[in-house]
C-alpha cells in the first residue's frame, strides 16, 4: 500500500510562520520590558495605538513606499554607466525585496538587494557593491545635515534636553564636521582620482599568486567601473537631487504619523527635522526582526527631548518601525513569491552575497 504523500508547504508557509515568530519575539519584548518596569502603564500604552487617526497612518504608509520608488530610481542613474536603460521594476522589486530582507535579517540582508540588481539586469556583482557604497555615501551626507541642522536648531525649539542626551549635543557637533568632511573627502576622491586609485590599488595587490590577484583586479576594476557615475557631473546632480527628495519625502512621512497621534499632534515641522535628526543614526544599528537601535534612539529622543510619557513614546517607536520598515514587508513577500524565493532560498542568498562581498568574486 502507496502511503499517503505528505503535502507540500510553499514559500508562503514559510514566510509565514518566519514573520509570526518575529511578532512574537516582539511581543515577548515587550512583555518583557513591561515586567521589569513596573511603572509602566500599559493602558497608556495601547491607548496609544487606539487613538491613532487612520487617514494619516495611510498617507505616511503611502510617502514611505514612494521612499523605495525614490531609491530604485536613483539606484538606476547609479548604475547608467553600466546599464544605460536598466529596467526600473527589476530595481524596485530588488530594493522591495532586499529591504525586506533587511527587516528579516538586520544590516547583513544589505547584500540582497545588490546581488538580485546584478542577477536581474546581468551585471557584475562589484559594480552593484559600488552603487550601493556610493548610496550609502549620499544618504550619510544627508543624514549628517539634518542631524546637524537639528543640533543647532534644539536649544530654540520647544525640546528640553535632559541629562540622557547632553552628551549626545556636546560630542555631536565635531561629529557630524567629521563624517562630512570623510564622505565629501571620498566623493572627490571617486570623482577626480579615481582612475590613479584604480591603479595603485592593483598595484599594491600585486604579491598575491596569480589566480588571487585576478579575482581580485577584477573585483576592483567592476567597482571603479561602478563609480563612474561620479565623475559626470549631471548624474552626480541627480543623485544629489533624488537624495534630496528621499528625504522630504522621510521626513513628511514622519511629520504623517505624528499628526495621527493625538499625544505628538502639536509637534511642528522644525520638531520633526530634529526628531528625524537624531534618529537617522539609530537606524545603523539592525536587529533581525526587530531593528532596536531605532527604536530605542526614537524613546530616548522623545522622552529626554520632548517630555513625551514613557509608554506614548514606546508605542510611537513600534508605529514608527512598523510604518517607515515594515510596510515594505507585505510586498516584498509578495515579489519574493513572485520570483519563487523563500526563507531559506533568501537566507542563502545573502549568505552568498556577503561571502562575494568579503572574497572579492564578481
Amino acid at each position: 500500500m502507496t502511503p499517503p504523500t505528505q503535502p507540500t508547504r510553499g514559500p508562503w508557509f514559510h514566510w509565514t510562520v518566519g514573520f509570526a515568530g518575529l511578532a512574537l519575539v516582539l511581543v515577548i519584548g515587550l512583555a518583557y520590558f513591561g515586567w521589569r518596569d513596573q511603572s509602566f502603564q500599559w493602558a497608556l500604552f495601547f491607548k496609544t495605538f487606539r487613538g491613532l487617526h487612520p487617514g494619516w497612518l495611510l498617507a505616511a504608509g503611502l510617502f514611505a513606499l514612494t521612499t523605495y520608488l525614490g531609491r530604485a530610481v536613483r539606484w538606476r542613474v547609479l548604475i547608467r554607466p553600466f546599464k544605460p536603460n536598466a529596467s526600473l521594476w527589476n530595481l524596485t522589486s530588488a530594493t522591495a525585496i532586499g529591504f525586506t530582507a533587511i527587516v528579516l535579517f538586520g544590516r547583513p540582508g544589505e547584500m540582497v538587494r545588490p546581488f538580485l540588481i546584478a542577477n536581474k539586469e546581468k551585471l557584475p556583482f562589484s559594480s552593484q557593491i559600488a552603487a550601493w557604497f556610493l548610496e550609502r555615501i549620499y544618504d550619510l551626507l544627508m543624514a549628517l545635515l539634518i542631524f546637524g541642522f537639528a543640533l543647532s536648531r534644539v536649544h530654540n525649539s520647544g525640546a528640553t534636553v535632559g541629562e540622557g542626551l547632553q552628551w549626545v549635543l556636546s560630542m555631536g557637533g565635531h561629529a557630524v564636521g567629521m563624517l562630512a568632511t570623510i564622505c565629501l573627502a571620498v566623493l572627490i576622491v571617486l570623482r577626480v582620482f579615481s582612475e590613479w586609485a584604480h591603479q595603485r590599488l592593483l598595484e599594491s595587490l600585486k604579491f598575491l599568486p596569480e589566480k588571487h590577484y585576478e579575482r581580485a583586479a577584477h573585483f576592483i576594476t567592476s567597482f571603479t567601473h561602478g563609480v563612474g557615475s561620479t565623475r559626470s557631473a549631471s548624474a552626480v546632480l541627480q543623485v544629489v537631487m533624488l537624495s534630496v527628495l528621499e528625504w522630504v519625502l522621510i521626513v513628511i512621512c514622519y511629520l504623517c504619523v505624528f499628526r495621527a497621534s493625538p499625544q505628538m499632534a502639536q509637534f511642528q515641522l522644525m520638531d520633526v527635522l530634529i526628531f528625524v535628526g537624531f534618529v537617522s543614526f539609530g537606524s545603523v544599528v539592525q536587529i533581525p526582526g526587530i531593528g532596536g537601535g531605532m527604536q530605542i534612539v526614537s524613546v530616548v529622543v522623545l522622552r529626554e527631548l520632548f517630555g513625551v510619557a514613557l509608554e506614548v513614546a514606546t508605542g510611537m517607536a513600534v508605529v514608527l518601525w512598523v510604518i517607515t520598515f515594515v510596510v515594505i514587508v507585505p510586498i516584498g513577500l509578495l515579489l519574493a513569491f513572485h520570483e519563487g524565493l523563500n526563507w531559506r532560498k533568501l537566507r542563502q542568498m545573502e549568505l552568498k552575497a556577503a561571502a562575494m562581498a568579503q572574497g572579492g568574486a564578481s
